[in-house]
This record gives C-alpha cells, sequence and structure tokens, in this order.
C-alpha cells in the first residue's frame, strides 16, 4: 500500500501533479515509472530536498546516482536553489564517479595506491598493446579492440579472468590475457574504467566493516535511468542499501536502449521483487508532446511483452496529425528534409528546434549532402560529420596517395595502419632522407635506402593499387582501395566495428551520387569534392542550425519538429537486431524514444530504394509504422516532378522488365519459405532468367523465375 509522508504542506511540493507528489512523498524504497517528458528529475531533485528539509534525513545521508557528469550537476544546481546547503559535499555522481570516490577513500582496502590512475578507453587499449606485444602475441588473431571488449565485458559482469568460462582455445587464450592484464595493472598501480565499478563492489562485499559503515551511513539511495542499469551496478547498489535504508529508483523500461552497453531491463523487475514492492508508481502525464504523437508511441510500444504497462497522456491538446512520406530513394528523402526545413522556418521555427534522427550513422551522409548543398545550417550531435570520421579520413588517405603519391600527410596517416610493422624509427628515417634530398617521403621510401622489407611491401600494395585503379570507374576504385587496403578487414575485425563497415560502404554511396550529378568523374574530382564536404561550413557552436544525430544520441532531448529516417525492414528495425533475443523489443523501445522526442511535429520517412554498401537496396516499409493507427498519420506525396533532378537508382547488371517478367523491380512479393520481399531485377533470358528479391532478414537472394513461387503482394 503506497503511503504519504508527513509534512507534505511544504512550499517545495508546490506545482506537483498527484502522481509526481505520491513519488516525492512515499515512505521507504520505491521504484517510479518516469515516462519520456513526465518530469522525472524534477521528481527526483525534490525528494532530495523535501527529505533533507524536514529532517527525514541529512545531506551526509544521501546517495544519488545518475548516468551522467552532465545530468549530476543539473541535479547538485537544482539542489542548491532549493536548498541553503553545499551541494558540493553530497555523493551525487555516475557510478563510476561514486566508486571513484569510494576507492579513494579506501584505496587500502582496496589494495590500490593512494595516488591510482584511471586508464580511459584510449590509455586502456594502449596499455592491452603493449601486453600483446610484451608475449609476442599476433595482432591479427588477437586484435587489441577485441581484447579490451572481452576484458570489459567480463568485468561488467563481475567476472575476474579465473571465474570466466572459456570453452575453445580462442576463449582460453582471450582469458589468458586477461589474468596477464589484470596482473599489468595491479604492478603498475592502474585502473580502467570497468575495474572501478568491480574494484568497489569487491571492496564492499568482502570487507563487512566498511559495508555497514555505508549501509548505516546511507539511509537514502535515488537511482537515475534505472532501466539503464547493469547487473553488476544493480547488486553493488543493493550492497549499500541496508536493511534501514530506502532505494529509491527512476526509469523507464519502454527506454531501455542500451543492452550493448549491458544494461538489463530485467532489473527493474527484480528490485519490485527484492523488494517486495506491489506495484510501480507511474508518472503518465507528459509535458512535451501534443497527444497525437504520443498516441502514435503508445501504440507501437503496446506490441512489446513483458513490460511494466503504462499509457503517456498530455493536456496540451491533440496537435497536428504525424506525417508519413514515401521517397522513392534516400536522396528524394533528403531532398524532402531540406523543402520542409525551408517551410518550418517560414513558418518560424529556428532550425535549432528541428532534428533528423537516424538508426545507423552512415545514413547522415545523403543528409548532410542535401544540407550542404541547400546552404543550411546543421550540426552532428554526439558524432563527427560524415567526412571527418576516422574509417573515411583513412580510406580518402589511400586514395590519396592513388591519386598522388607525393601527398606526404596522406602518406603517414596510412603507411602503418592498418598496421603492418612499421614503426616509428623507420619512419624517422625515412623523413631524414627525403628532408636531405629534397623529396616526398613516398621518393625517400622508394630510393631503397631506407626501404626494408616492410616498407616495400607497402610500396608495392601502392603501386598495385594505382595500376588495377587506372581504368575502373570511379565508384570501382573506392571499392577496391577500401578492400585491398585492408581497412575493410580490419573493421571487419573490430569488435564495434559494424558502423566503420557501413561508413566505408557509404563512402562508395558518396562516389555514386557524385559521379551522377558532376561532369568530373576523375578520382581527383571526387577528392576535391569530398575536401569541400569536409571543410569548416558545418554550424558553431551556439548558432542557430539544424540537429543530426543517431536515435541512440537522442535520448533525454526534444525538438519542435522530428524527422525520421530510414524506416525501412532491415534498418529500423535493424537486420542485425532482428536475428538477436530480444532484439526486436529494443528496436520498439528505440522507435518509442524516437517519436517520444518531437513536441509538436513528427516525420516518419522511408525509401523505396536507397543505396547501401555501393549498391540498391530495394526496402520494405518498417513494421513500426503498421503499428501506428492510421487515423493519427497524414500521408504525403510530392510532385515527381519537383524531384527530376534527382538521380534514379537501377540496378547494374540486371535487365529492365519485359512482357516475359511478371513482377516490375520494385514489387513487392511474397515468398512462402522467406516471407515479404522487394523485386530488385532479372538476367538471364527465355528459361534461364532469374529473378533478384530482397529480403529484410536475409538480404539478396535469386531465383530460377519458373520455379520462385512469388506471389504479388
Amino acid at each position: 500500500m503506497r503511503t504519504m509522508m508527513p509534512g507534505t504542506e511544504t512550499p517545495l511540493l508546490k506545482g506537483l501533479n498527484p502522481d509526481q507528489l505520491a513519488a516525492v512523498t512515499q515512505e521507504g524504497s520505491a521504484l517510479v515509472l518516469a515516462g519520456a517528458g513526465s518530469g522525472k528529475t524534477r521528481v527526483l531533485t525534490t525528494r532530495i530536498a523535501w527529505l533533507i528539509q524536514t529532517g527525514r534525513v541529512s545531506p551526509a545521508g544521501v546517495l544519488a546516482v545518475t548516468f551522467t557528469n552532465k545530468a549530476a550537476k543539473e541535479m547538485q544546481t537544482r539542489l542548491g536553489a532549493m536548498l541553503p546547503i553545499n551541494t558540493r559535499g553530497l555523493w551525487i555522481g555516475t557510478f563510476h564517479g561514486l566508486c571513484n570516490r569510494l576507492l579513494r577513500a579506501h584505496h587500502r582496502e582496496a589494495g590500490l595506491p593512494e595516488l591510482f590512475q584511471i586508464l580511459d578507453q584510449a590509455d586502456q587499449l594502449a596499455a592491452i598493446k603493449r601486453l600483446l606485444k610484451s608475449l609476442n602475441i599476433d595482432t591479427e588473431r588477437f586484435p587489441p579492440r577485441t581484447v579490451q571488449s572481452f576484458i570489459n565485458q567480463n568485468k561488467d559482469a563481475g567476472l575476474r579472468a579465473a571465474k570466466v568460462d572459456a570453452w575453445d582455445p580462442f576463449s582460453r587464450r582471450l582469458n589468458e590475457i586477461y589474468a596477464e592484464y589484470d596482473t599489468q595493472c595491479r604492478r603498475e598501480g592502474v585502473v580502467d574504467f570497468a575495474e572501478l565499478l568491480l574494484r568497489a563492489y569487491e571492496l564492499l562485499s568482502q570487507n563487512a566493516l566498511l559495508r555497514e559503515h555505508y549501509q548505516e551511513r546511507f539511509r537514502q539511495i535515488l537511482v537515475d535511468e534505472f532501466q539503464d542499469t547493469s547487473q553488476l551496478q544493480y547488486a553493488w547498489l543493493k550492497l549499500l542499501a541496508g536493511p534501514q535504508a530506502a532505494l529509491f529508483a527512476v526509469g523507464d523500461d519502454d527506454q531501455s536502449i542500451y543492452a550493448f552497453r549491458g544494461a538489463h531491463v530485467g532489473n527493474m523487475g527484480q528490485l519490485m521483487e527484492d523488494l517486495g514492492l506491489d506495484a510501480p508508481i507511474k508518472l503518465t502525464q507528459n509535458y512535451r508532446s501534443h497527444s497525437n504523437i504520443l498516441d502514435a508511441a503508445n501504440a507501437v510500444i503496446a506490441h512489446n511483452q513483458g513490460r511494466l504497462g503504462k499509457d503517456l497522456w498530455t493536456d496540451a491538446g491533440q496537435g497536428e496529425p504525424l506525417r508519413h512520406f514515401k521517397a522513392w530513394n534516400d536522396s528524394e528523402e533528403a531532398r524532402f528534409i531540406v523543402e520542409e526545413t525551408r517551410a518550418l522556418q517560414g513558418e518560424g521555427v529556428h532550425f535549432s528546434a528541428i532534428a533528423t534522427l537516424y538508426r545507423a550513422n552512415a545514413q547522415s551522409r545523403a543528409i548532410e549532402h542535401a544540407l550542404f548543398s541547400a546552404g543550411i545550417p546543421y550540426r552532428v550531435y554526439g558524432g563527427l560529420r560524415f567526412f571527418e570520421r576516422t574509417e573515411i579520413k583513412h580510406a580518402l588517405a589511400y586514395l590519396r596517395l592513388i591519386a598522388n603519391p607525393e601527398d606526404d600527410n596522406a602518406f603517414l596517416r596510412v603507411v602503418n595502419f592498418p598496421a603492418r610493422g612499421i614503426g616509428a624509427r623507420s619512419l624517422e628515417q625515412i623523413d631524414a632522407l627525403a628532408r636531405s634530398g629534397g623529396t616526398s617521403l613516398w621518393q625517400a621510401a622508394c630510393s631503397g635506402a631506407t626501404a626494408g622489407g616492410k616498407v616495400a611491401a607497402f610500396i608495392r600494395l601502392i603501386e598495385a593499387l594505382r595500376t588495377e585503379c587506372a581504368s575502373l570507374p570511379l565508384q570501382e576504385k573506392i571499392e577496391v582501395a577500401i578492400d585491398r587496403s585492408g581497412l575493410l578487414a580490419h573493421y571487419r575485425n573490430e569488435k564495434e566495428g559494424e558502423d566503420r563497415v557501413e561508413n566505408l560502404g557509404e563512402l562508395t554511396n558518396a562516389a555514386a551520387v557524385f559521379a551522377s550529378e558532376s561532369d568530373d568523374t576523375s578520382l581527383a574530382g571526387f577528392l576535391g569534392h569530398a575536401a569541400l564536404e569536409a571543410g569548416e561550413h558545418e554550424a558553431v557552436a551556439g548558432q542557430d542550425a539544424v540537429q543530426l544525430m543517431t536515435v541512440h544520441a537522442a535520448k533525454g532531448l526534444e525538438f519542435h519538429t522530428v524527422f525520421l529516417s530510414g524506416l525501412e525492414e532491415g534498418l529500423f528495425p535493424h537486420e542485425n537486431a532482428l536475428n538477436e533475443r530480444d532484439g526486436l523489443e529494443e528496436e520498439r523501445r528505440l522507435m518509442y524514444v524516437a517519436m517520444t522526442r518531437a513536441r509538436r511535429r513528427l516525420y516518419l520517412l522511408h525509401s523505396e530504394s536507397r543505396m547501401l554498401h555501393g549498391q540498391v537496396r530495394y526496402g520494405i516499409p518498417s513494421r513500426f509504422l503498421d503499428e501506428i493507427p492510421p487515423a493519427l498519420v497524414q500521408s504525403l506525396s510530392i510532385p515527381r516532378a519537383e524531384f527530376a533532378a534527382t538521380p534514379q537508382p537501377s540496378p547494374t547488371t540486371l535487365s529492365t522488365q519485359t512482357a516475359h517478367q511478371p513482377f516490375k523491380v520494385g514489387a513487392r512479393v511474397t515468398h512462402a519459405r522467406y516471407g515479404d520481399g522487394v523485386v530488385g531485377g532479372y538476367q538471364g533470358q527465355g528459361a534461364d532468367t532469374e529473378i533478384r528479391v530482397s529480403f529484410p532478414k536475409i538480404g539478396d537472394k535469386w531465383f530460377i523465375l519458373a520455379f520462385a513461387k512469388l506471389v504479388a503482394r
């Protein structure tokens, strides 16, 4: 039974709605299910201020955990405005920040030097590379990033090397490296981010006196974004929450989108079971969006199973219908965004109040190109512009060397990337020879005086690429360079290299678009185009500019207008997620997050065809579109003449439709085994005619037409 404490007459509580008031004044532990835009930050800070003001806890007895330093600072600022106390002394911070504070105070008990150093991700990777070199381990077989991911995943799960289950020679060797890495870190007196939490958990679990001390001290423990906690983070919180403590967790299971980082949405149900809670307190009144947007988001997320369950509502009115636009291709989709953005500006909407969200980083390239061409300022939030991304700059450097081997900057960027054993000493010798002879680094490297076996192999690689690419069309030049250089294999071997691989594929798309729009289809021409688009035309901080970002990066933000692009099966929901346990449900939560970023206007966009990895891909509209009630959506169409200049994709090597080919290219069909698909094209003649069909889950398949058993949708 829910009970409100005495003292609800304080001015601090003025303006809270009934559910917010119930949450703030809840007696004991509680799980607050806080929907998007429902005022959860206000509830958290008001509860802390109210508990302190009414004498229910001293400031020293509060522990508040957030997920970002920004959120922690905001909480401190709000509390400072509410209470006449020094908020700097409060234990408010991120999991890593609070664990660092705990370990600094008890470094001896934790087995750490007093001035232990923290390794960030880059420092940790460098430490792993040193270790692999000292152990004479082949980094081709055991890439440093793979080792880093293995170590961090096991630490996040609370597992030291001695407790890791390793079933095959590869994982056993990884585990041996993990053990050696731990030894190296202890010897050097350093800890990585994952170690902070694991060491803090071990400290409390193994030291009863220390655990009891903090359990006695922290009588009120509050956690923000509880749906994003890992199993180890929750275990650490339970250690701190003694018999007399109240654990107050705020979160939203419908916005749990970080499983790839170890977030465990099941912690919410587990907390209710552990604390004996009958039901969560639900904050469902939304102060952000109009009801059409909320009703659509509610309808989509309702398809997920096992939710704690809530429906957002607002008293702000029905608002505009959602706008659905079907584009022929991704270029048309981008041009539509530009035209609507201009119209919105004419209505008085600032650029900075407009955001375009996408599921994959590679999608930004076409949108950036359209905005740049239209002279509309933009910023890529939480990431780099397409031509500024590391993997793209590496690929462009190879292309620059192919076009001009005298390019010293390009030479230095890729001479040892991917790593080919060319060390700093060899490069110093090449540089000295170039300076003394007044030549380029390439000429110095080719002279023979410094060209050891590994340098010579690099020279042969570039010469072979120059020869092979000389007679190829622009797009094929780029495909060959990315493949033969080793970049593609390098990023495919990275644990989290999927985005980089997609971006490299998108570079070939950029070349195809450039070739279709320019009279100069040379490699030099494309490199000049790339340099211009990578120039300083992105909006500076504080400038009124359109915001571009992934849906993941958009969490916690809000905008007047949101364009949600790429709503196609295999893209959103992403094809990789469809093959994972609970992957579709997490994708649906991601869709819910995307929709609830919009305050007033929401555009839903999908393309019938899209260039992916240098090939035309015909898409089926996302299932999420079908989950939105039609009454909430207005379908838009723009006369084809307005987009006459847009290059229309046509599959290469495939013939057009004839009287003997029963389906048009782009037609939707159904196969008894593979489900719904889209016709991509034909090849062959007569009885040998084959038809290509794109299926969202498995990609392209070829069938002999006479035996295909395809049915028009």
